[in-house]
Order: C-alpha cells, then structure tokens, then sequence
C-alpha cells in the first residue's frame, strides 16, 4: 500500500495578546468615548526589507537604519465612533462627512476617507485637546508595526485569517488559506497585539502617512521624520495593507503610494502625538 507523504508542517505565527507592561493614555472625546493610544519608546531600527524577503519590492530598499524619538500612537485604526465625534467638531479647513464608511459599525475602522480628510481630523482632535495629533511618518508607522521584531509580520514569517482582515483565499511563504471575510472587522476584533501593545497593524484597512511618495529609500531622512522633500508631492503613503488585498501587500515593509484625494473603502488611519 502506498503511502502519502507527510504534510509539510505549516509555519507558526507567534501571537502577543494584550499586554501588561505598556503605557496607555486615554483621549475623551465626549459622550463617553476614549481614543487609546499606545506609547511607543523611542529606538534605532532597520526600515524597508531585506534582500531574501519573499515578495519584497524595489520600493522597499535600501534597509537603512532610523533613529525614532518616543511618540505615542492610537492602539487601533481611527473608529467610526471616534470620527463621528471629531467630525462634529468646529471645521478647521474642511468640512468632514460624519458617515462616510461603506461598512457600518461603531468599531469599524473609519474608512472611505482621503489623505487631507484625515490630517483635517488631526487638526479638530489638536484644537479640540490642545494636544498637536497628526498622521505618523511613514518611519513611525513601521517602527511601531515591527515593535522590535524582523520578520514580514510581527506574528513571524507568515499571517493567518484567524488573527488578521486580509485576502485570506491568498497565502503567504508557508502560511495556509482562510476565511475572506469581504469587508472589515471592528478594531482588536482578535484579541491581538504586537509587542507593543498596537492592534491591527496588518490588514484590515490600508493606514495614512504624512510623506510624499518616494520610489525607493535613497537619501531618506534617518530621524524618523516626515519624508517631504522632493518625490513625487501629489502621492501620499499608505502602510499595513487591507481587507481586500493579499498578504503580501500587509507586510511591515510593504508601502504604496496614491493620490491624497483618494477616498476608498480600503482606506483609514491611525493618529499619534508627540510627548508635550
């Protein structure tokens, strides 16, 4: 009787749950509602992907090494909830529809809104807490989504659909397929946190940078600053991937650039602010 080979094993992800030692404040927004940002210590680590990652793109490259001062970043993508409240607040420079989401539901990420609609959302939180929020720098982003580790996700080498909102019919290196859910799930939907304590990093919805669009890391600032010198000024940075697309586009080092008048149910964002 033949016999079948055995199964080559699948590649374990390591999974953070909530964790115990990191430092949380909580923003009132009003009626009872409290955006959590997670502090992010400052350190030095390599950004972009090394040579040997699987589907690693040129965008991607050089790795150089980034010097990140502490700043402190929401634990989650911006809520529905949470625009809804800054959305009713005096307008700054734009006016801000309350409900744009395409998928409803108070702890949905907040998506179908462009680049200039979330830095408007930055603008009412700082007039509102006299705190200056603003969008992460496209460094900030992926130090905080590493959170110490190298590997294409903070889970390991691969994801999994019972950790992550992604394509999951599409696999990874040595991952498997799953369920594709077709929409977004509500923030911490799986209980999962990086080292650091930041939810949902990859997929789910696509995040907003502050930097213009390069084609590449050369000549790159190495402060972990804003890149917004030179490129290509009528693109902007998205990081993390989305619900929609493959794993491969919700690495760490994965980055996209697109128009900031895009608005798209891909699309969303997570704020941070720098220690006063």
């Amino acid at each position: 009787m033949a016999v079948s080979p055995p199964s080559e094993p699948k590649t374990r992800v390591r999974i953070d749950r909530h964790q115990t030692d990191i430092s949380i404040c909580k923003e009132p927004l009003g009626n009872d509602v409290e955006m959590r940002l997670v502090k992010v210590e400052g350190g030095e680590f390599l950004m972009g992907s090394p040579k040997d990652e699987l589907d690693r793109q040129g965008t991607e490259d050089p790795q150089h090494l980034v010097q990140v001062p502490t700043f402190w970043m929401g634990q989650y993508p911006v809520t529905q909830t949470e625009w809804r409240i800054v959305a009713g607040l005096p307008q700054e420079e734009r006016e801000l529809n309350s409900d744009p989401s395409r998928f409803k539901g108070e702890r949905l990420p907040v998506e179908s809104v462009n680049w200039f609609e979330a830095a408007e959302f930055c603008r009412r939180l700082t007039t509102q807490t006299g705190r200056a929020y603003r969008l992460p720098s496209e460094a900030e982003w992926e130090y905080a989504c590493r959170a110490g580790t190298t590997t294409p996700f903070h889970f390991g080498e691969t994801t999994d659909a019972d950790i992550a909102t992604y394509r999951a019919t599409e696999v990874y290196g040595r991952g498997h397929s799953g369920e594709y859910r077709q929409k977004t799930t509500p923030v911490d939907h799986f209980g999962i946190a990086n080292p650091w304590g930041l939810c949902d990093m990859h997929g789910n919805v696509w995040e907003w940078c502050l930097d213009h669009w390069h084609g590449d890391y050369k000549g790159a600032p190495t402060d972990g600053s804003a890149w917004i010198e030179g490129g290509d000024s009528d693109r902007r940075i998205l990081r993390g991937g989305s619900w929609s697309y493959d794993p491969r586009n919700c690495r760490s080092a994965t980055r996209i650039g697109s128009t900031p008048e895009n608005r798209n149910y891909n699309n969303g964002f997570r704020v941070v602010v720098s220690p006063q």
